[in-house]
């Protein structure tokens, strides 16, 4: 491994704005990866930031952060009460920077990364919900997927597509428990939402900067559409 792409525990900490210890309860939870003794895989470090920010941030949890991309995409929002949607709907509206919104999601799934044949991609896009990134402007990539599952249904298709566990993999599943993603297969505005989040925390700036925008623009409408 290249040293461009190792960080020490300092500068890992730093980049997480936690201390050194927190740093390393983090990696022996398995949120980021230490590669040696004090040394820790940057892409890991810089996913897990993108994804987490800084700590600074509330998230939702899982189901409430299902419920703000429904009621971002303009659906009704599942498995929530008439008092959960009210005062989500109130964050929503106080939300003015896409950016904590993006952070916000972040516990709507665990993200994980696999490996396996290259046939496995094209096949893996049947039994996933990909939102898929040619929604937002962005050119999709034949040699990755990138999509959510149930988690009941994960062990089978691990299994029997044989996928290892892959910290740089080509396949990236998001698991989720309080809702069936599947659902929501046929909603293009959902789907677009979903796409622009999943953008929203990449590690590439123009990506990220695409999937910010896209939160903008949901921000906007939603706020709009509640002064009616």
């Amino acid at each position: 491994m290249a040293l461009t792409e190792i960080l020490t525990l300092s500068e890992a900490a730093l980049r997480l704005g936690v201390s050194e210890r927190r740093a390393q309860q983090m990696a022996e939870n398995g949120q980021i990866t230490r590669v040696a003794r004090g040394l820790f895989d940057r892409t890991s470090v810089e996913r897990h930031r993108a994804a987490r920010g800084t700590g600074l941030t509330r998230t939702w949890a899982e189901h409430t952060a299902w419920g703000a991309v429904a009621l971002l995409s303009q659906v009704a929002p599942l498995g929530l009460g008439d008092t959960q949607t009210y005062r989500l709907r109130a964050t929503l509206r106080e939300i003015t920077d896409p950016s904590e919104l993006a952070v916000r999601f972040r516990d709507r799934a665990t993200v994980t990364t696999w490996a396996g044949h290259r046939s496995a991609v094209p096949r893996l896009r049947d039994d996933l919900v990909v939102p898929g990134r040619s929604r937002i402007g962005l050119v999709e990539d034949d040699t990755h997927v990138d999509g959510y599952i149930h988690s009941e249904r994960v062990h089978e298709v691990v299994r029997r597509h044989r996928l290892t566990q892959d910290d740089s993999g080509a396949i990236t599943l998001r698991v989720t428990d309080s809702i069936a993603v599947d659902f929501f297969k046929e909603r293009p505005a959902f789907m677009r939402t979903l796409a622009g989040i999943d953008a929203a925390t990449s590690l590439d700036p123009r990506e990220r900067g695409v999937g910010t925008r896209i939160l903008a623009d949901r921000l906007d409408l939603f706020r709009e559409n509640s002064l009616r």
